[in-house]
């Protein structure tokens, strides 16, 4: 009974720090504080009693299950806002940024982690880079949503930030498959065809969802036959149909939920505020319960198995590797110094990268499981706090031109 009371008034201090921003969520809009790095503190705070009170199984399901969803909504709903006509005139940043950055950032990344930890071996060193190298849609939308950053430059974040998750994952794949054969626990002979079957997949089943979706929705609403109340019950479906379809048929999920997001976006030919709503209203409370979850799961044991190497790792890989590997790829795109320095900054890690280090510790057996956790746990907490105090200053800075 004493434990039951405990995780009762355990939650009721979730809800009430739920409250708490809600309330006060315009006054902390105007200051450096944001939703991440709040409820990253408050999940820290929490994370004893936590621990203490629930059940460890349910507490491990848990938080994969709460990543998945957010990540896919965040995906869906980002990608829905990427306007075709829009994105024509300026598809070659973050083209350049995906083709030629990511690469670049996932082979610098790799030399740098080995060069700095060379005992975890080459393997080690690729998932590692692998896994930090996607950007967080959810942590960029302060930048992405601000009117004073140009509109090339947010469509860019927002488009890079929903693909590179999906198209970094072949080398995810790969780091994880040959750090678990080296302790023979893995088999690599259909790596290459497996990596090739999310990518291509997972794109045809969000082209397929969003498309069949929009299309169905449009006859409602011109039939009249949908509530404006249950708009918002479609975009949550669509959005986890294309993720379920593509794993259905084995291609990516998140890929797919991002194109689908996109296809369904440009299709629709009817009013998208119920969306943002949606993810205002319910959304948010998933973001925040994700980063809460972070804080009081993820990052204790993070930071229990973190040491000075593990500390350099997270400070290059938000700096020199990502913001040199970015500004290498945008040579010759016409851009001024400080909005290729701005671009490159601007890729905070936060929910992919939690998300690749759980699936891979769970379908993999690897050494350095630990380790790889920690790098990923201050990584990301070093990237809340630091993308979240520079936005509103650096923003400010580029919007001066």
């Amino acid at each position: 009974m004493g434990e039951g009371i405990h995780f009762d008034l355990v939650a009721l201090g979730v809800l009430a720090a739920f409250i708490a921003y809600s309330l006060l969520s315009r006054v902390i809009g105007r200051s450096m504080l944001t939703l991440p790095i709040i409820f990253m503190v408050v999940g820290y705070m929490l994370s004893e009693p936590l621990r203490t009170t629930a059940p460890p199984e349910v507490l491990d399901e848990g938080k994969r299950l709460l990543a998945e969803i957010t990540l896919v909504l965040v995906l869906f709903s980002d990608a829905s806002h990427v306007q075709f006509s829009q994105l024509k005139h300026n598809w070659r940043l973050p083209a350049r940024m995906l083709v030629v950055g990511l690469p670049l950032s996932v082979a610098f990344g790799t030399f740098v982690t080995w060069l700095i930890s060379p005992e975890g071996g080459i393997a080690m060193a690729l998932l590692t880079a692998a896994v930090l190298t996607p950007t967080d849609a959810a942590l960029g939308q302060s930048v992405v949503k601000n009117s004073g950053v140009p509109e090339d430059l947010s469509e860019t974040i927002n488009v890079e930030s929903g693909l590179n998750d999906g198209l970094v994952l072949p080398f995810v794949l790969l780091g994880a498959t040959l750090a678990s054969a080296g302790i023979g626990a893995a088999d690599t002979g259909g790596l290459a065809l497996a990596a090739l079957t999310q990518v291509v997949l997972g794109p045809l089943a969000g082209i397929a969802t969003g498309w069949v979706i929009a299309r169905l929705m449009d006859a409602a609403q011109k039939r009249r036959f949908i509530d404006a109340t249950a708009e918002g019950v479609v975009f949550l479906t669509a959005a986890f149909t294309a993720f379920v379809f593509a794993d259905v048929i084995g291609g990516n999920g998140f890929i797919a939920a991002f194109v689908a997001g996109m296809v369904f976006g440009n299709s629709y030919r009817h009013n998208l505020a119920f969306v943002r709503e949606f993810m205002e209203g319910a959304g948010q409370i998933l973001t925040m319960a994700a980063f809460l979850v972070f804080g009081a799961l993820l990052l204790p044991e993070g930071l229990a198995h973190a040491s000075f190497k593990t500390v350099v790792i997270a400070v290059l890989f938000l700096t020199v590797v990502r913001m040199g590997s970015i500004w290498m790829s945008l040579l010759g795109s016409g851009l001024k110094s400080r909005e290729k320095l701005f671009l490159g900054w601007f890729g905070p890690r936060g929910l992919a990268s939690i998300l690749f280090t759980l699936l891979m510790t769970d379908a993999f057996d690897f050494e350095g499981q630990a380790e790889l956790l920690a790098c990923v746990s201050v990584t990301v907490a070093l990237s809340i706090l630091a993308h979240g105090l520079s936005a509103r200053p650096l923003t400010r800075w580029i919007a001066k031109g």
